[in-house]
């Protein structure tokens, strides 16, 4: 009996230094970090929605960099497309080139290391986003740079949901063919891009690296756009905004629906004021309890009018808000607890009707390749299910 007691102890303790950790982390992260939210600019913007016309594009633009190439990706890993990826990298770093790549701690956990060796043997500045640490491990250890942000030349930009690997080319045979967002960019706004970028590199690092705009880079009309990065905190508040101001319609893309109750109630306010409402979404997972987690949402949402979608031509990573024709949302954020409360999330905010418009017409494309999921369906969910729901409801926050 004092043995079971002395255990129950201990685990009572382990659990309440474990959240202490968190807690306390997530308060120093919140005390030091704010929203940057970039001047709105005009300029020239780019959409892809296939990795593979999105890899042609950004590859043969590296390849022909002059002066530099700096990126962040959350996820880089070991196969054929990423290797070619860090092999132009050396190729350019090798022609005199100032190379600089900042890979999330987490996300790239499975870049080999003998690769990370030849690259900065070959001279690319690597470094690595949120390795955990103390005193706050447990909270360093969830957090996570989630943000996609390359530029090249400091004159074209890139930024929106696309990682590197073979899956982003549809070639995973679990997950099929994938869909996403991305956005080339060019213009004033590729100055922002890479302020954040350095931003990001000098916290990583500890150094103080500062990045020398572009002066002959001017505003030359086009696309009304403006990016804002947040870290783990704000995007919430941005998305909040965002429901309250649509008029017409709202749709809403993300493969993790877990927005929590804040939102759920606004975006049922929405459904009340007459907002034709569209969220679509993955109708498999790619992460445990994530599918799961989304469907306490779709039961407080469906009886009131929202159309939920589930894309079943592969696999739906897009993250994208669509208010009527007036805003439109692309970026790294996702519509779940873990983009608003952990991670750094860089989104591009998008003003131009006729680009929001050819935003739409590609969401509609997938809507007419995904399941209408009805209330009387979802009322019918098998009990098993409704268990792992109650399990993912849990850990949703980290989801």
């Amino acid at each position: 009996m004092i043995a079971l007691t002395i255990t129950v102890l201990i685990l009572i303790c382990l659990v309440f230094s474990l959240w202490l950790s968190y807690y306390l982390g997530y308060k120093k992260h919140l005390n030091r970090h704010r929203v940057k939210r970039y001047p709105k600019r005009t300029g020239k913007l780019s959409l892809f929605t296939d990795g593979n016309e999105l890899y042609t594009s950004y590859f043969k633009d590296i390849r022909n960099a002059k002066d530099s190439v700096e990126i962040q990706f959350y996820t880089v890993c070991d196969d054929k497309i990423c290797n070619e990826f860090l092999a132009i990298l050396r190729q350019k770093a090798h022609e005199g080139l100032t190379v600089r790549l900042l890979l999330d701690h987490y996300g790239s956990k499975n870049v080999k290391k003998e690769q990370i060796k030849r690259c900065r043997d070959a001279g690319v500045k690597v470094a690595f986003s949120h390795k955990p640490s103390l005193p706050y491990l447990l909270f360093t250890s969830l957090t996570h740079n989630h943000r996609k942000i390359s530029v090249i030349d400091g004159e074209i930009g890139y930024i929106g949901g696309f990682n590197l690997g073979e899956d982003y080319l549809g070639n995973n045979p679990k997950l099929g063919y994938w869909r996403d967002h991305h956005l080339k960019v060019l213009g004033k706004s590729v100055d922002d891009l890479r302020n954040q970028f350095y931003r990001d590199w000098n916290r990583a690092t500890g150094e103080k690296q500062t990045y020398v705009p572009q002066e002959h880079v001017r505003e030359t009309g086009g696309i009304e756009h403006h990016f804002e990065s947040t870290n783990g905190a704000y995007l919430q508040e941005t998305f909040l905004a965002m429901v309250r101001r649509a008029k017409r319609e709202l749709y809403i893309c993300t493969p993790y629906f877990i927005p929590g109750k804040e939102l759920t109630d606004e975006l049922i306010r929405a459904l009340k004021r007459g907002v034709n409402v569209k969220v679509l979404v993955p109708f498999n997972g790619d992460y445990p309890l994530v599918k799961e987690a989304a469907f306490r949402y779709y039961g407080l949402l469906l009886p009131h009018g929202c159309k939920i979608y589930r894309f079943y031509q592969g696999f739906y990573h897009s993250k994208v808000v669509v208010v009527d024709d007036k805003l439109c949302d692309i970026g790294s954020g996702n519509f779940n607890k873990r983009s608003f409360y952990i991670n750094d999330e860089m989104n591009g905010f998008i003003y131009t009707a006729s680009f929001i418009n050819r935003v739409k017409e590609t969401i509609e494309e997938d809507i007419q390749r995904s399941e209408l999921l009805t209330y009387e369906s979802y009322q019918k969910r098998p009990l098993l299910q409704k268990g792992r729901e109650q399990v993912a409801n849990l850990f949703s926050r980290f989801l």
